[in-house]
């Protein structure tokens, strides 16, 4: 790809014939192009035929602000790119030079009921969608707001409609965080359906209410607490665990020996917001010492840099993390 690069005046020139998608980032008020500015401390305009990248420093990031519009050229313009997405690229980008978006495993995972595409937003979400695809079993452990249960479960109903599964079985353990599920209303099942509904609002979004109740009444997709999962043996399904750090290690083994011939099993959860009773042992921290070094099963951490909901939610669990780092040192 040709580069035309004017090294007058710490300026730096892309032809746009060459990164002709990258006209659409000025929209409103250029609001996206001045997230690309922010980041690498450039100024960025079109001067006839030439995109045109000044800064006031080192001019090395006007370079690496041009490698970074190239390579986002070729990310495809019949996606929706939101601004914090795009925040996310030029971070990583420029942490990493390198457009991780553009690898295979960052690809299009599942384009919902609504025509929107899923994908890995993340170098650490591709590291688990990776992790998923390879291997039988795989935890991922991570912080809220790092897609680990979403992305989970647009590979199950991928994984469903490619039909190399013939089911998707959900499950997540009904734990009383702070509230008694006796003093509830309604009858077992009514008690128990806020702790899944989550799951339900994922699964309506990516396959359409009609279909996903479909689906249930076929058995072909089902949403389930742990305790029900005892006694059964899972054949050729694509079995999720939600919120797994809720588990004692005893019903985290109980839920691992479910697993039947043909299955794929996808274990997350958050190990810093367990809800067990005071002196219980949480199932997702023990297992890591046991099957750490097992073949066939991978486990994969996100960190706050993969959080992909609002901006303030990432700065929030540095914030915590800070805190109880202080409050330990004590």
């Amino acid at each position: 790809m040709s580069r035309r690069i004017d090294v007058k005046d710490r300026e730096v020139r892309l032809p746009l014939r060459s990164a002709e998608n990258i006209r659409t980032l000025f929209g409103y008020l250029d609001s996206k192009i001045k997230i690309i500015e922010s980041v690498f401390e450039v100024e960025i305009d079109i001067e006839e035929e030439d995109l045109v990248i000044r800064t006031k420093g080192d001019r090395g990031e006007a370079l690496l602000a041009r490698d970074f519009l190239q390579e986002l050229s070729s990310f495809s313009p019949q996606e929706e790119l939101s601004s914090r997405d795009l925040q996310k690229m030029a971070v990583s980008f420029k942490e990493n030079k390198k457009a991780w978006w553009n690898d295979k495993a960052g690809s299009v995972i599942l384009t919902t009921a609504y025509h929107k595409s899923i994908r890995a937003k993340t170098p650490g979400q591709i590291n688990y969608v990776q992790a998923v695809r390879n291997a039988d079993i795989t935890f991922c452990i991570g912080p809220a707001g790092t897609g680990k249960t979403y992305l989970a479960m647009a590979m199950a109903c991928a994984a469903l409609q490619d039909k190399e599964v013939s089911r998707i079985v959900l499950v997540r353990p009904a734990v009383e965080a702070g509230e008694s599920l006796g003093y509830l209303p309604g009858d077992l099942k009514e008690k128990i359906e806020p702790y899944l509904r989550p799951l339900y609002d994922a699964l309506y979004e990516m396959l359409s209410p009609d279909k996903f109740q479909k689906y249930s009444e076929k058995g072909i997709i089902e949403v389930a607490p742990l305790a029900y999962m005892r006694g059964r043996t899972l054949n050729n399904s694509f079995i999720v665990l939600d919120e797994a750090q809720n588990t004692t290690p005893e019903q985290m083994k109980m839920f691992l020996t479910r697993m039947g011939f043909g299955s794929k099993v996808v274990v997350t959860g958050d190990i810093t917001q367990v809800d067990l009773p005071s002196g219980k042992k949480s199932g997702l921290i023990v297992v890591q010492e046991i099957l750490g070094n097992i073949e066939g099963i991978e486990f994969v951490y996100l960190s706050e840099k993969d959080v992909v909901r609002h901006q303030l939610v990432q700065k929030i669990i540095l914030a915590y993390e800070k805190f109880e780092e202080k409050t330990l040192s004590r």
